[in-house]
């Protein structure tokens, strides 16, 4: 099958649901699980490393956060790396992943974000988030992104439904897989639907563009 993979990210790891395009309107669920973000030795401080920060010395701060990123980056590209080759040993065409998204956040340095505490969890929200969307284009994969908010009403014009038909379908979904299937895993799911539908070229895109 032709199929997408969707990604929600937490704080330290995220949500993966892959989607592949059945007969007529109805996706079927390909794999679902759960992508470390953190080495488990660090998750105590890497999966919020601004708050880890808080309080030392830039000269201590700085190393501190760039590790922590540096790490989720790698660990991004190494588990969709897996989640490519999986499809492919099981004969997929892995068309896009499609990564949740916020709104854009400045540049800030890590002095700037440690100066103002919202700008902390935004940073650290981020990280995660821009550490799964380089990882698909360092796979060579289409990226889809879609901005989380959008995603209902994006959703229901990409596949001409309403949300009730959608929510339907996710449910359906889930009642098959088992737990968990939260709100995560739906909204992951629902990406990877999208994206599916929306068959990306060779080159990323985003959903909107």
């Amino acid at each position: 099958m032709r199929i997408a993979i969707g990604l929600r990210a937490h704080s330290g790891w995220a949500a993966l649901v892959a989607l592949g395009a059945a007969s007529g309107e109805t996706p079927a669920l390909v794999d679902r699980r759960r992508i470390e973000l953190c080495e488990p030795d660090d998750t105590d401080w890497a999966k919020a490393p601004y708050h880890a920060a808080e309080g030392l010395e830039l000269d201590e701060a700085e190393p501190l956060v760039k590790s922590a990123i540096a790490s989720a980056r790698k660990l991004a590209v190494r588990e969709l790396r897996a989640a490519a080759k999986r499809a492919r040993a099981d004969g997929h065409e892995l068309c896009a992943f499609a990564v949740l998204v916020n709104e854009p956040m400045p540049d800030w340095s890590v002095a700037e974000v440690l100066a103002v505490h919202f700008r902390m969890h935004k940073a650290e929200g981020a990280l995660f988030r821009d550490s799964l969307a380089r990882a698909a284009e360092a796979c060579g994969v289409p990226l889809v992104a879609i901005r989380e908010k959008e995603l209902g009403e994006l959703a229901e014009q990409a596949l001409d439904a309403p949300g009730e038909k959608l929510a339907k379908t996710l449910a359906a979904l889930g009642k098959d897989a088992g737990p968990p299937w939260g709100a995560d895993q739906k909204q992951a799911a629902l990406a990877a639907w999208v994206a599916l539908r929306a068959s990306p070229g060779p080159r990323a895109r985003s959903a909107r563009g």
